[in-house]
């Protein structure tokens, strides 16, 4: 199901993009109500796997804690890229791991901890590095607080280069891909159960395709 505001947004980009040059995709992610979805990753899986993208996914990213929050929501970086975590407040936090999707923390999942101390006024943020060696569903890393449990954030890491966050419309654009048959997946972390890939073709002409998720994903507070 497609809203109004998608069809028109997805109108709008084939008449901008009729002489594009070949393998450019959309793909508009839709909440179960038909409302665009923000953040959600969009992984691209080419047949062609020699193919590259002209901009790689980051071997490294950043991760701030600042006003009880992790920044950015979602982070989206290569399979095996370190990430650094910062604590930007004045308070300890910890950093908690698990698989995203469990719908809770155990201490049995493989993740990784760590402790934070808070940021003293003139002395630097203090920081800490951990490295994602595994993609798909279990680099799906979900992020927590023992101290704030209401701080949740998100660490994806894609094992196909092709992969891009959706915008505030909840569009991802990939440009030069590979000509051919390519598989589309869509992670959220409030979609617990995956929805099904979709197939599509990547030629001369601009591809399009909608994903739709189950559920409606809450509001990240300002």
């Amino acid at each position: 199901m497609k809203n109004n505001l998608t069809a028109t947004v997805l109108a709008s980009l084939a008449v901008l993009c009729t002489t594009a040059q070949a393998g450019n995709l959309v793909v508009s992610v839709l909440d179960k109500d038909g409302k665009p979805v923000p953040d959600a990753v969009v992984v691209v899986i080419p047949t062609n796997k020699a193919a590259q993208p002209k901009a790689p996914l980051p071997m490294q990213a950043t991760v701030n804690q600042e006003k009880m929050q992790f920044m950015p929501a979602v982070t989206l970086v290569n399979t095996g890229a370190r990430v650094t975590f910062v604590n930007n407040d004045p308070w300890d936090h910890h950093v908690r791991s698990s698989p995203a999707g469990m719908g809770q923390f155990n201490a049995t999942n493989s993740g990784f901890e760590l402790r934070l101390e808070g940021k003293s006024e003139g002395k630097p943020a203090k920081s800490m590095d951990i490295t994602l060696n595994k993609a798909g569903v279990i680099g799906a890393t979900l992020l927590g607080c023992h101290f704030h449990g209401s701080m949740r954030g998100y660490v994806y890491a894609s094992d196909s280069p092709w992969a891009t966050k959706t915008s505030a419309e909840g569009l991802a654009i990939f440009e030069d891909l590979p000509d051919g048959a390519a598989q589309v997946k869509v992670w959220q972390p409030e979609q617990l159960i995956d929805i099904a890939p979709a197939q599509v073709t990547v030629g001369a002409t601009l591809a399009k395709q909608v994903m739709q998720l189950t559920v409606t994903p809450r509001r990240r507070r300002n």
